[in-house]
């Protein structure tokens, strides 16, 4: 019985080939793990990112900066999409900016409130400045303000005028002699002689 083999030349081809399939998928396999395992998933950034994207909408950015707001949950979509795709350097990139984005929505959501506050107490003490005036009208009859000094105003009406502070002159000069307040020392007990008396 004669046994035909098959030329050499055809098996070592195929088996060559075979080998350069295999090193080849298997370079490809390790060139793809390697690269998902150079970018770790960026899990503190998206934690991060949704985090202050909250606290901007607490801060009520949704009313004074819209659009930012409305920028840093796109970006966080965006950042959400590519994380699901295992893009992470892209994921990364983008729940920084929507971190960014987040901070400043917020910052101006507290300048805005702060606005509206200071707006607010300013419109209060306006109105109350105009009750004043039409309850209170000024009265030509009464003293400008350091000419004289009533403690009870003669008209229930009229404003109280202030007592003019006085001068720096007359708070450094000397207390005339019998005028002021007095103390007398506790070792010498008060005579019936003395001017200024007891207390």
């Amino acid at each position: 019985m004669v046994h035909s083999f098959p030329p050499l030349h055809g098996r070592r081809a195929r088996s060559r080939a075979v080998r350069v399939l295999v090193a080849s998928s298997s370079l490809t396999l390790m060139l793809a793990l390697s690269g998902c395992a150079s970018t770790p998933p960026p899990d503190g950034a998206m934690n991060q990112a949704q985090s202050l994207l909250m606290e901007a909408r607490e801060s009520d950015a949704a009313t004074y900066a819209p659009i930012d707001l409305d920028y840093a949950q796109g970006r966080l979509r965006q950042a959400q999409a590519a994380f699901a795709d295992h893009k992470y350097a892209d994921a990364a990139n983008l729940a920084d900016e929507a971190s960014a984005d987040a901070e400043l929505a917020r910052a101006k959501a507290r300048l805005g409130a702060a606005r509206a506050q200071i707006q607010s107490k300013t419109d209060t003490n306006n109105q109350l400045r105009q009750q004043m005036d039409q309850t209170h009208p000024l009265d030509d009859s009464a003293p400008p303000a350091g000419q004289g000094f009533s403690p009870v105003p003669s008209d229930s009406s009229a404003p109280p005028v202030d007592m003019p502070a006085p001068s720096s002159s007359a708070l450094s000069a000397p207390v005339p002699q019998g005028q002021g307040l007095q103390t007398l020392p506790q070792s010498n007990p008060p005579s019936s002689n003395d001017q200024g008396g007891s207390l």
